[in-house]
């Protein structure tokens, strides 16, 4: 039988969505998890891209720990290696691969880490039963994703809310979830993991440098990313209303009242 077709990746590898890829640490994007990573631990972290938060696991573990990073693109595997290389980490390797079908033995991994990944993919339940193959007794699955319905701003901007409504309809005809934030506990709990705890965590954006950077990174990948190629190929938008949006976000972006919020779902799965 074969397995769930994968789901097209919404946003792209371009240089605005990467661009807020290399922003992430495991600070703000794995606070949940980092209490229970050990030195000398052995990680799995699906779907790296550039490797940053991946960088902070492996100095977590230690020396004497391992990482294997896995991502669906090797562009992006290079972009990492590159990064890791100049922080100077020797404990991380890097494999292309689907969560669907990891290359990895049954209870490989102490840890498996998977950040803003279940909502791009065909089946999260079957990504999490093999995110569970892999992991070692007592070891854990950990999941974040942001839940896109949950963001919110300030002052209102008809563009943004344009934005919002476009992009989870593209992500949807693409096979994703971009409401995954809310779901993750059902879909662990489907997965058959016997202990689940489920958190939440924010980002938020109110300062000058932050809103300069939100908005201008989003106002780049409404018009030049993969997210833009497919709401014009598939007649979701043109060219001159994405434009429109764009630069609602750089006016959001220059207000001195803008405040933007996302919620995150997260969980630590055992069992």
């Amino acid at each position: 039988m074969s397995g769930p077709q994968p789901a097209a990746y919404t946003h792209g590898h371009q240089e605005s969505v990467l661009r807020s890829h290399r922003s992430r640490t495991a600070a703000d994007s794995a606070a949940y998890l980092v209490p229970h990573l050990r030195p000398g631990q052995a990680v799995l972290d699906v779907g790296c891209g550039p490797g940053t938060i991946t960088a902070d696991l492996a100095e977590l573990v230690g020396p004497g720990g391992r990482v294997v990073a896995v991502d669906t693109s090797a562009e992006v595997l290079e972009a990492a290696a590159a990064h890791v290389a100049g922080r100077g980490l020797s404990n991380i390797v890097f494999v292309v691969a689907d969560v669907h079908g990891l290359p990895c033995a049954d209870g490989e991994f102490d840890v498996v880490h998977a950040h803003q990944v279940l909502q791009h993919v065909a089946d999260p339940v079957a990504a999490l039963r093999e995110m569970r193959r892999v992991t070692a007794e007592g070891g854990v699955v950990a999941a974040r994703d942001v839940d896109y319905a949950s963001m919110t701003w300030y002052p209102e901007v008809p563009e943004l809310d344009r934005w919002l409504e476009l992009y989870r309809r593209i992500a949807r005809a693409n096979g994703g979830e971009p409401d995954a934030g809310r779901r993750l506990l059902s879909w662990a709990r489907a997965a058959g993991f016997a202990e689940v705890t489920a958190s939440s965590s924010t980002w938020t954006f109110a300062t000058p440098e932050r809103r300069e950077w939100w908005g201008g990174m989003w106002a780049d990948r409404t018009v030049g990313s993969a997210l833009a190629a497919t709401a014009v190929a598939g007649g979701h938008a043109d060219r001159a209303e994405l434009e429109r949006i764009a630069a609602g976000w750089r006016g959001w972006a220059a207000d001195g009242d803008g405040w933007f919020a996302m919620l995150h779902g997260e969980v630590l799965a055992r069992g």
